[in-house]
């Protein structure tokens, strides 16, 4: 074990899109284990869209960071010193830590982690956090049937990725955005996506959604907002359900534009839209990790992690999240052979 920790720091609030200046590497003691925590080796840490929002001073959904704290994310580590008769040394583990080589955690915040089932990586993702928001995001907001279409923003990314094959094994025909020729392949070559939409590429979303989706739109999964979410509101079918996850393209706005008035468009087909936050199901978090489990381990649901090295790339790794950077889940392997 080293004798100290290296940890990001937020130190300055960013005005529209954050850079390099909000961010700020110290290096600390070890920290001790009191009792029922454990110490942690960080191996992996997520960055995600939603830490932006914690960078604001105002309230939100999820806590403000202040400026001066440890930057805080998922983690997955080994045990290095336990305080718990639930956890030994050497055992891989899962839970909220911080962007640092070592982290506290309490005991009984953490799951286990089980390498046969997939790479430690993956349950930052398909079996982790964006995992339960888009099994619980579609099946219990959008409430799919055989048959339906669905259309997923974001697509390539952690949460779309794994909300597009949940809609497949449903007997849905499922349409994704995405920001790449590389992606749009990968979504229809690999994930059994139906149709892919380049958005970089295509200058009329309608047109395209008429080509990819012939019989219009049953249930958005939206992660994006912006002019995608603007021309499928025009595609809703009779009853659709839309599902508002996250609103990426608006995320480092100071001002929120005001785009086309799109709520009549929900009138005529009596179109229901709803916002989901995934510690609304936190009673239920067992269920949705067995069955993903399930489905990762035969093959059903396949998974991909964009993987950073280094942890004094940490940084670059969230900021990539905002320029389309990744493919499925971005993380950051703390430990590097170049560091």
């Amino acid at each position: 074990m080293e004798d100290t920790n290296r940890a990001w720091y937020f130190v300055e609030r960013p005005e529209g899109e954050p850079d390099a200046d909000s961010f700020e590497l110290r290096e600390d003691d070890v920290p001790e284990p009191g009792a029922g925590e454990l110490l942690v080796r960080v191996d992996y840490l997520s960055v995600d869209p939603y830490m932006r929002g914690r960078m604001r001073d105002s309230e939100s959904y999820a806590e403000p960071w202040d400026v001066g704290d440890v930057l805080k994310g998922g983690i997955v580590g080994e045990v290095v010193t336990s305080e718990s008769d639930r956890y030994d040394a050497g055992d891989l583990v899962t839970g909220e830590g911080t962007w640092a080589d070592y982290s506290l955690l309490d005991a009984d915040d953490v799951a286990p982690v089980d390498p046969s089932v997939a790479d430690p990586p993956a349950y930052l993702g398909v079996l982790g956090m964006p995992g339960r928001t888009a099994y619980f995001g579609l099946l219990d907001v959008g409430e799919p049937k055989p048959g339906e279409t669905v259309v997923v923003s974001g697509a390539a990314g952690a949460v779309g990725s794994v909300v597009g094959q949940i809609a497949r094994l449903n007997g849905c025909r499922v349409v994704g955005f995405a920001g790449s020729d590389e992606k749009t392949e990968w979504l229809t070559e690999t994930l059994g996506f139906d149709a892919a939409i380049n958005y970089k590429t295509t200058d009329d979303y309608g047109a395209a959604l008429n080509d990819a989706a012939p019989d219009g739109v049953d249930v958005y999964f939206d992660n994006v907002g912006g002019p995608i979410t603007d021309a499928v509101f025009t595609k809703l079918n009779l009853d659709a359900r839309v599902a508002v996850c996250g609103q990426i393209a608006h995320y480092n706005d100071e001002n929120v534009p005001t785009g086309p008035r799109k709520l009549p468009m929900l009138i005529a087909p009596r179109a229901k839209v709803e916002g989901l936050l995934i510690g609304d199901y936190v009673t239920r978090f067992g269920e949705a990790s067995e069955q993903l489990a399930t489905w990762v381990a035969r093959g059903d649901v396949a998974h991909r992690e964009t993987v950073v090295e280094g942890l004094s790339n940490a940084p670059d790794a969230f900021l990539g999240l905002f320029s389309g950077d990744n493919i499925g889940k971005q993380v950051v392997q703390v430990s590097a052979a170049s560091e």
